[in-house]
């Protein structure tokens, strides 16, 4: 019979063998008290790759002491739905564990209501992706959201060396030595996935002979080569994708230039280019625009740049862009005053045209009034003319809040002032 996998085996049974989440499962945390008072309430468990969602979920239902049954909302049927409650039926309740709970059709959604709401069938739905998002309101509203972090380095030595000294699940029986580095290495480059790390360590396992010393030595060498390399979790249609250009824009936004790069490497290793090329136009528009109009041009050169070399030397005129972004003076003003105008607009504070700006090309448009008394400004010094442009009922709005910050913008301020002082006068 073939051996499941260690990170299979290795699943707490008891809520007190769970490995961090601290947050969730420590003493007077609130899944420590669902268990304490052995009341476990229906939840959906969602978090990054690796953090033990589903074993969480079996140790709950084990550390309460009801059935547990496991299915995929993708891979298994309505029917083997409907033989979980009818086996609840008999036993009285059942925890349902469902993977990949934000896949779960219609169908199936309306067939495991109800036996939520009597508490039938207790689910402990788990998933990588934002609940926010991607989990049907009828099903979030009945359930408890917990979210679960990434382990810790430390954690993840915890797991691998409880692998190592488990007899019945893991390598105890056998005479494994892990070098120090070698343990370190399975930690951090598992970037906080146990499930990576514990495969990795599997694999370091049963591919070394054992030595003169009948010991299966696991030196730094044999890590790195079973981990390959830092696992990447980036997936880009999932939440850290989203995550990623968050910060991405922010720390533009916040001058961090070293910030910037780094999240830029990440959209580079995850192939990206798309949301890349589109988060740097918008960002030159949005956090810098009139401090520096010239980075809305040069971010377009740099993206055409991109797409035309590809990667990896799409990653040179990118990285040119980005330093020149993060570094750049910072406005919003340009477009949060169109946001004003806009907020007036659908509010329904719009107005007349006033007839003097309305077209006059056509026959009889004077008789209308339209055109009459319009001040051409061409003809008038500094090719400005006091005369209403807005609405009466909007007339004195100042949608546009020039700042001080870059000489560009100085000069337009200057501009601007000049003419707010020459229309009250």
């Amino acid at each position: 019979m073939k051996q499941k996998p260690l990170a299979f085996r290795m699943r707490p049974e008891q809520v007190e063998d769970i490995i961090g989440q601290e947050h969730l499962v420590g003493n007077g945390k609130i899944i420590n008290r669902m268990v304490n008072a052995n009341r476990l309430a229906s939840m959906i468990l969602f978090g990054p790759p690796g953090t033990g969602k589903t074993s969480m979920a079996y140790a709950l239902g084990k550390s309460v002491g009801l059935p547990v049954k496991m299915l995929n909302a993708v891979a298994d049927k309505k029917k083997d739905m409907e033989i979980v409650v009818e086996e609840a039926k008999m036993m009285g309740q059942v925890v349902l564990i469902l993977d990949e709970v934000h896949r779960l059709d219609k169908a199936k959604q309306d067939f495991l209501l109800p036996h939520l709401e009597s508490n039938l069938v207790t689910l402990i739905g788990c998933t990588t992706s934002n609940p926010y998002h991607s989990i049907n309101p009828a099903i979030r509203s009945r359930c408890h959201l917990f979210e679960l972090q990434a382990l810790t380095d430390e954690n993840i030595k915890t797991a691998i060396t409880r692998a190592l000294n488990n007899e019945e699940h893991g390598f105890g029986s056998s005479d494994v030595v892990l070098t120090e580095d070698a343990l370190s290495h399975f930690a951090t480059a598992a970037n906080g996935d146990l499930r990576s790390a514990l495969n990795g360590l599997e694999l370091a396992v049963s591919s070394t002979p054992e030595n003169e010393k009948r010991q299966i030595l696991i030196d730094l060498n044999t890590a790195e080569e079973c981990m390959q390399k830092k696992s990447f979790s980036h997936d880009k249609n999932g939440d850290a994708h989203y995550d990623v250009l968050s910060a991405f824009q922010k720390s533009i936004r916040g001058s961090d230039v070293d910030a910037a790069l780094h999240y830029l490497g990440r959209l580079i290793e995850a192939g990206d280019l798309d949301s890349i090329a589109r988060r740097m136009i918008v960002i030159a528009y949005e956090d810098i625009g009139l401090a520096n109009p010239q980075a809305g041009p040069r971010a377009v050169s740099a993206v055409q740049a991109a797409e035309r070399l590809g990667f990896p030397e799409a990653r040179i005129p990118l990285s040119v862009a980005i330093v020149e972004l993060a570094l750049s003076p910072k406005s919003n003003t340009a477009y949060k005053a169109l946001d004003g105008a806009l907020s007036d607009i659908r509010s329904g504070k719009s107005g007349e045209i006033p007839a003097h700006l309305k077209d006059s090309h056509y026959q009889g448009a004077t008789k209308l009034g339209r055109g009459v008394d319009y001040k051409y400004p061409h003809n008038y010094d500094g090719a400005w003319v006091k005369q209403q442009y807005l609405p009466d009922s909007i007339k004195n709005r100042n949608y546009y809040q020039p700042k001080n910050s870059a000489k560009f913008e100085q000069a337009l301020k200057q501009v601007y002032d000049k003419i707010q002082r020459d229309k009250k006068n």
